[in-house]
C-alpha cells in the first residue's frame, strides 16, 4: 500500500480532535469524509479505518512510540508510523517519518504484547474490572474479540420486503450478502459498502443493526395486536423491529427522556412504514405512572457501560471513567424498579443491555427479583452473548414474567 499525503494529514487531524479535544470518533470521521469531494470510496475507507484503528490501539501504539497525552502533532505522526510499520507498509521519505526506528518498533511490539492491557489496549481499571467479573480466561478471549472490526449487518424490514427480495436488489448493485443461521431477519455484507445511499435503504427496506441487537425484540415474545412499551426507545432500532414482528398491528408506545431521539425515531418509522408506534417524551414521572399495569410487554433496553459494543465505539474505552459504571448501575436498578410497574398481570418484560459485565446484567436481575417491586416476577430465561463466542456484539437479555 502506498500512503497518500492528504489522506494521512486528514487522519492525523482527526486523531488530534479525538484524543486531545474529546470529540466522538464517529462524528470526526463523518466530517473528515466530507473533506475532499475528489476522494473515492477507497480513499474514504482508508481515512475511516485508519482513524478507528489508531483509536482502538491507542495505548499500545503510544507505548511503542513512547509518547504521552496530551499528544502533540509530532506524537500523532509517531503513532501513525507505528501503525504503518506494524501493518507492513513502507514509510515514504516524508519529514514526519525521518529516523523512524522500524526495527525497534517491532521489538517493542513483541515485548509489550506480553501484557494483556497493553497488547489489547485497555485502560488499567477496565482491564481489572472485566477480568474480575468474567475471569482472566474469558476476558483474554473477549478483549481480543472486542478489538476486531465489526461486520456490517442488515435487518430486513419485513413490513416492506422479504429477505430474498432484498438480497436480490442489493446483488444487482454489486452488494453481496449472506444469511446468518439463527438470525431470521439478518443479512451480513460479504464486503463493506455504503448501503445508506441505496434506494432500498431510502425506501425503508432495511436498517443497519448488529445481529446480537436483533435478538432482543424476538426475545420479548410479542404478537400482533398487543400493547407493547419500549421504555428506553432512543432512535428506535428495536422499536422498529418490534413493529415489523407485530405486522403493524397493536400499539407500541416508545418512551425516552430525550425528545431529539424520539424525533429521529419518528423519521425512521415513516421511512419503515411502521404505523403502530406512538413516541412519548418522558418529561415527568406522570408519563410513566399513567402506564402502570397497562402493558402486555415491556422492553427495558437499559443505559449501560456499552462494553459489549466497543468494536464499533472504540473511543468509549478512553472516554469512560470507573465512576460512570457505578452511576449507571444505580440508574439500571432504578429504571428496572420503576418501569417494571407498567407490566400487567400475566405480561412479560425484557431487561437488556449491550454490556458484558455480570454486575450490569444477571446481578441486576437477581437484585430486582429479590426486591419489593420484583417479587411478582419470575425469570423465564436469559441470554449472555459474548463477542468471542458469536463474532457479534456483546449483549445480555433476560425475559421475566409477571404473576
Amino acid at each position: 500500500m502506498r500512503l497518500h499525503r492528504n489522506l494521512c494529514f486528514a487522519t492525523v487531524d482527526g486523531l488530534l480532535l479525538i484524543f486531545n479535544e474529546g470529540y466522538y470518533a464517529d462524528k470526526v470521521v463523518q466530517q473528515l469524509l466530507k473533506r475532499d469531494k475528489r476522494w473515492g470510496s477507497r480513499d474514504r475507507g482508508f481515512v475511516a479505518e485508519t482513524t478507528y484503528d489508531i483509536v482502538r490501539w491507542k495505548r499500545l501504539y503510544a507505548e511503542i512510540a513512547e509518547v504521552k497525552e496530551p499528544f502533540s502533532r509530532d506524537d500523532i505522526w509517531r503513532m501513525f508510523a507505528v501503525w504503518a510499520t506494524l501493518k507492513g507498509i513502507t514509510l515514504p521519505d516524508w519529514k514526519y517519518f525521518e529516523n523512524t526506528p522500524t526495527r525497534k518498533i517491532k521489538g517493542r511490539f513483541d515485548e509489550l504484547s506480553k501484557v494483556r492491557k497493553i497488547k489489547e489496549s485497555f485502560p488499567d481499571w477496565m482491564d481489572e474490572l472485566a477480568a474480575k467479573e468474567l475471569g482472566d480466561a474469558v476476558w483474554d478471549k473477549e478483549a481480543t474479540a472486542l478489538n476486531q472490526q465489526a461486520d456490517v449487518i442488515l435487518r430486513v424490514n419485513t413490513l416492506k420486503t422479504t429477505k430474498e427480495k432484498l438480497k436480490a436488489d442489493l446483488f444487482d448493485l454489486d452488494i453481496e450478502t449472506e444469511d446468518i443461521k439463527g438470525y431470521p431477519d439478518a443479512l451480513k455484507l460479504k464486503e463493506r459498502a455504503n448501503v445508506f445511499t441505496t434506494e432500498a435503504f431510502q425506501n425503508g427496506h432495511f436498517e443497519v443493526q448488529d445481529a446480537s441487537s436483533q435478538l432482543v425484540a424476538e426475545y420479548l415474545d410479542v404478537e400482533p395486536g398487543m400493547r407493547v412499551i419500549d421504555t428506553c426507545a432512543g432512535a428506535g432500532g428495536k422499536t422498529l423491529h418490534l413493529a415489523s414482528i407485530m405486522q403493524n398491528k397493536g400499539q407500541i408506545i416508545a418512551l425516552d427522556i430525550y425528545a431529539n431521539k424520539l424525533k429521529e425515531l419518528k423519521r425512521r418509522a415513516k421511512r419503515n412504514g411502521a404505523h403502530n408506534i406512538e413516541p412519548r417524551h418522558i418529561e415527568s414521572t406522570k408519563v410513566i405512572k399513567k402506564l402502570y399495569d397497562k402493558a402486555d410487554r415491556v422492553l427495558i433496553d437499559a443505559p449501560c457501560s456499552g462494553l459489549g459494543v466497543l468494536r464499533r465505539n472504540p473511543d468509549a474505552k478512553w472516554k469512560m471513567q470507573p465512576e460512570f459504571i457505578d452511576r449507571i448501575k444505580n440508574t439500571q436498578a432504578e429504571i428496572l424498579s420503576t418501569y417494571s410497574r407498567m407490566v400487567k398481570s400475566g405480561g412479560k418484560l425484557v431487561y437488556a443491555t449491550c454490556s458484558i459485565l455480570p454486575s450490569e446484567n444477571q446481578e441486576q436481575v437477581e437484585k430486582f427479583l429479590a426486591s419489593e417491586h420484583g417479587k411478582d416476577f419470575s425469570l423465564v430465561k436469559d441470554n449472555k452473548i459474548l463477542s468471542h463466542e458469536t463474532g457479534y456484539d456483546g449483549f445480555y437479555m433476560a425475559l421475566l414474567e409477571k404473576k
